[in-house]
């Protein structure tokens, strides 16, 4: 991936690891636990909003080409990889988290999986190198993240013509403006959180 340091699968932390677990709901890993970081501002997506995410994406996931932005625990990544995703890039910068991802990837042996430790939006700041069918975005909350890393990703050319592009925010963050192309398909809402998936069009 260029100037960007990808992250060797073989590589293990030798830090104990204190956390959680996530779960994947469906495909060949179904029902299998990876453990997470315990990490202030890592908040993996719950097993609810993931289930309604990968219905909304059941016709499009398997042989798709994912983007997994801000990527944190993995657990949209691995889930797309677990239901048949062609390939997954996951972006993530705290080393850490990192580290935990890679050993998550070499437990489940997983080949078609690039890790990159960079910041997603200065990842995203250059022209693309490949075209990404489903991107993920699930930023860390209050920070501001979700309209650059929408913008770059537009404008820097990483979506396919028919890309779908999930996001999921502050329920309080009302002033997102999505790229003119970009047409709302799905959204959900608690009191905490917002889910949309749109369309590139």
């Amino acid at each position: 991936m260029g100037r960007n340091h990808q992250v060797k699968y073989h590589e293990k932390s030798r830090n104990p690891m204190k956390g959680g677990f996530i779960r994947l709901i469906s495909g060949k890993w179904r029902g299998k636990k990876l453990p997470v970081q315990d990490k202030e501002g890592l908040r993996p997506t719950t097993d609810r909003t993931k289930e309604t995410l990968f219905n909304w994406l059941m016709h499009d996931i398997r042989d798709a080409n994912c983007l997994d932005c801000f990527s944190g625990s993995g657990s949209l990544a691995f889930e797309a990889l677990s239901r048949y995703a062609n390939h997954v890039t996951l972006l993530e910068k705290a080393p850490q988290v990192v580290s935990q991802l890679r050993e998550n990837i070499q437990t489940l042996q997983v080949n078609n999986a690039t890790l990159v430790e960079t910041d997603s939006i200065h990842y995203l700041q250059r022209p693309a190198e490949q075209l990404f069918d489903i991107v993920f975005i699930d930023p860390p909350f209050n920070k501001g993240l979700v309209q650059p890393c929408c913008d770059a990703l537009e404008k820097n050319g990483y979506l396919s013509k028919s890309a779908l592009i999930y996001i999921e925010k502050e329920s309080q963050l009302n002033d997102f403006r999505q790229p003119a192309n970009w047409q709302l398909l799905k959204e959900k809402s608690t009191a905490q959180v917002s889910y949309q998936l749109y369309l590139r069009g």
